[in-house]
């Protein structure tokens, strides 16, 4: 053969081997497949060339955020960040937790969400996940880079191609083009975890159900020469877990998806990646550094292969370049429209208003607030987010679809203690949507300590100058007559009754993002009995306090605290003025000194403050709690009347579930500081200690008429240490309780569930 024959075959050798194209493929794996970003750092670190991408789950989504023109590192930093928590737990992002639309804290731990239609069917949604922060993120982070390719998945920084699963002819659904956000939302939708979202006309799932490492899929669509393959979805157990099969059966669904991938799926010309991931379960998001350092430690291990098999090299530097070209193309997003799909026109002019109150363009800023303000309400949490590009007036709109809506809500709960406080509880919600929103609601509580009944239908009304009145009918039962804790046997017992009734309006309208400043107007009619001694006797007859009359009040509150009760992140506060003009009817028993019946008009003004925030430093979070009261409240007619009548301080678990006399007062400043050790993840060791000074004490005179004792010195002390486990029915929780108070000192509680009330008519 002659010499220039010869050279030119080995440079088209050259050539070929050179222009090596290369797909990597990634697997699903939840929190695994987070290896796949160590994987990445690998490869562009050694010059490998990246010229495809396909993915699954997890793997989907880190291979749509590589396609965007996001470096390694840039993925590592999100994954890394506060965010990737937010958005797995549902939490919203620091300053969008509206609180205009919160309710009150209810003991409640399941919820039903129902479609309640024309015809009084339900429907049950079984999806588990908060999905509201996770759904704007994709969308946010996702549209610029799909306008740039103008929806075409080979038009991305690379091509990619991500699998998502269609359950009702049970297929898979590769993903190519449209909105890519769209695409990595649909191929991580575990079955019952999370709402599916509509693609085409057809709801999708997880792609892992039916292809979970799609190197075929690459095969066919890219034709690469060389596949590099990694997979995270290796089985967690070898053998049966015998004495952990009891914890490890309710993650039973997200093993199933994410089973043992087929190695041999990767050609012989290719490399399979199996990253060390051995005690790490697909929900373990809190060990996100470890699962992406496994991915690069097994990557770098297999780097010689990996350059044997692939000659082609592309420096860093002209990755960055390349990657600069794609995102240096990116249009501002500015939104021309909102689009609201599948609501009727006075729904879509009633969301229209919460963005802007319907002025356009709109910045970015103005779409993530008003998304927020709209899905803070428990009624839009299932609309669906997304960013499309028009390409007419280099512009966004922002579609909000509209999936199965949950428009009957019903919850249980309620709490299981070693006192006399047990109590079980039920609450309905119904949502009724056209020009404005209603909402009706009903709760239920039971027990031998409270019972309690409440109806209340909100109604809102968009705007710029936003609002909502709500009319409420509130009846709350209590009974203080206490028992023995199970250490400490007391010898005296407070024997008191108490039924409260409201039925009033409220007028509340957000003040910013986290404020709510609220007007209130009620009809009051509470009954008291009780003795005025230590010890009820079966001939003694009760004291019968009645209490008719008018509440009006002002208040300004906030709550971005992570827990309804045993809280240790966050805030709330309450600032309030309330003005009282009550009448009230004393009937003495026959532990009374007075033989007649009393009628007296009281009317006075109060101002009250609670404030609660706490500090978090890795495992220990601290925290102070404030409550003060300051009014002129007039003495009742005795003082056992006065001092059940008296504003009360309530620092601890159980302080609303006794009669503390000497934590009652008409003007008191407490407070005190809370010590949070978190021991497991859902384990807390609690240590409290609170101080209470009342500005003048509430004393028994002579004939127990009640005076009052201005030149008190005394400061009362409350404390509790105790153990909190988090878990899904609420917290349980195990606590010694002090009180300062002759009656209630010393006191051990078990308790199963949340030890909340509905809020008496005189607070």
């Amino acid at each position: 053969m002659r010499p220039y024959l010869i050279v030119i075959f080995i440079l088209i050798a050259l050539g070929e081997s050179i222009a090596q194209r290369v797909a990597v493929v990634m697997s699903g794996g939840a929190a695994k497949g987070l290896a796949h970003i160590g994987m990445l750092k690998a490869l562009e670190e050694n010059e490998i060339p990246v010229d495809f991408v396909a993915g699954t789950s997890m793997g989907g989504i880190v291979a749509g955020c590589y396609a965007a023109g996001m470096s390694p590192s840039q993925i590592e930093e999100i994954m890394l960040g506060e965010d990737l928590s937010r958005w797995v737990s549902g939490q919203l992002e620091n300053g969008y937790n509206y609180f205009y639309n919160k309710d009150d804290v209810r003991p409640s731990f399941v919820r039903l969400n129902l479609l309640l239609d024309s015809t009084f069917n339900l429907n049950l949604n079984t999806s588990i996940a908060n999905d509201i922060a996770l759904n704007f993120a994709i969308a946010e982070k996702m549209a610029q880079p799909s306008a740039i390719a103008n929806g075409n998945f080979d038009s991305l920084f690379v091509p990619l191609r991500v699998m998502a699963s269609e359950i009702f002819t049970q297929r898979e659904v590769i993903l190519k083009k449209g909105s890519l956000g769209d695409a990595l939302r649909a191929t991580q939708t575990v079955p019952f975890f999370y709402t599916p979202i509509r693609i085409d006309g057809q709801y999708l799932f997880d792609g892992g159900v039916y292809n979970n490492f799609p190197v075929d899929v690459a095969e066919s669509e890219f034709h690469p020469d060389v596949i590099i393959g990694c997979n995270v979805a290796s089985k967690i157990y070898e053998e049966y877990p015998s004495g952990e099969d009891d914890k490890l059966i309710s993650r039973s669904l997200l093993y199933l998806l994410m089973d043992k991938s087929n190695p041999a799926r990767v050609p012989a010309t290719g490399i399979y990646v199996q990253p060390n991931l051995k005690g790490i379960s697909g929900l373990d998001f809190n060990k996100v550094r470890a699962i992406i350092d496994s991915g690069y430690a097994e990557t770098m291990r297999r780097i010689p292969e990996i350059k044997s098999k692939i000659a082609a090299r592309r420096t860093c530097d002209e990755v960055a370049n390349l990657r600069n070209i794609f995102n240096n193309r990116t249009v501002p997003l500015v939104v021309d429209s909102v689009h609201i799909k599948e609501h009727n026109d006075h729904q879509r002019s009633y969301i229209n208003r919460l963005f802007k109150n319907g002025k356009r363009p709109l910045n970015f800023s103005d779409v993530k607030t008003g998304y927020y303000r709209l899905v803070s309400e428990d009624f839009f949490k299932n609309l669906y987010p997304s960013f499309t590009f028009n390409n007419n007036t280099q512009h966004f709109n922002f579609t909000l679809n509209k999936r199965p809506q949950n428009n009957f809500q019903v919850d249980f709960g309620g709490v299981i203690a070693t006192r006399n406080v047990s109590n079980i509880y039920l609450g309905l919600n119904y949502y009724y949507f056209n020009r404005l929103l209603t909402h009706f609601s009903a709760n239920f509580y039971t027990g031998g300590f409270y019972q309690s009944a409440q109806a209340k239908a909100r109604l809102d009304f968009p705007g710029r100058y936003r609002f909502f009145l709500e009319p409420e009918a509130t009846f709350n039962n209590w009974n203080y007559l206490e028992g023995n804790d199970i250490i400490v046997k007391r010898s005296n017992s407070t024997f008191v009754k108490r039924i409260d009734r409201r039925a009033g309006m409220s007028l509340g309208m957000p003040m910013g993002r986290q404020f709510r400043l609220s007007l209130e107007g009620a009809y009051i009619s509470n009954y008291d009995q009780y003795i005025n001694t230590d010890v009820l006797t079966s001939s003694d007859t009760l004291d019968e306090l009645t209490l008719t009359g008018g509440r009006y009040g002002i208040a300004l509150s906030t709550n971005t605290l992570n827990r309804k009760q045993y809280a240790s992140t966050g805030k709330a506060y309450h600032f309030g003025i309330d003005w009282f003009d009550l009448r009230e009817v004393l009937k003495p028993g026959t532990t009374s000194t007075l033989s007649a019946s009393t009628t007296s008009r009281r009317q006075w003004i109060r101002g009250t403050i609670m404030m609660e925030q706490y500090f978090r430093a890795g495992r220990y979070s601290s925290g102070y709690f404030i409550q003060g009261t300051l009014s002129n409240q007039p003495l009742f007619t005795n003082y056992g009347g006065t001092i059940i009548n008296a504003p009360g301080f309530y620092p601890m678990q159980d302080s609303r579930t006794l009669i503390l006399q000497n934590f009652r007062s008409f003007n008191f400043v407490g407070g005190g500081w809370r010590n949070v050790f978190t021991l497991r993840s859902k384990l807390d060791l609690r240590l409290e200690g609170y101080l209470f000074k009342p500005l003048e004490s509430i004393v028994s005179g002579p004939n127990q008429v009640p005076e009052l004792n201005e030149q008190i010195k005394q400061i009362y002390f409350a404390g509790t240490l105790g153990l909190v486990m988090h878990s899904t029915i609420g917290p349980i929780s195990l606590s010694v309780n002090y009180y300062d108070d002759k009656k209630t000192q010393l006191g051990v509680l078990l308790h199963i569930g949340f030890l909340l009330f509905n809020r008496p008519s005189l607070e």
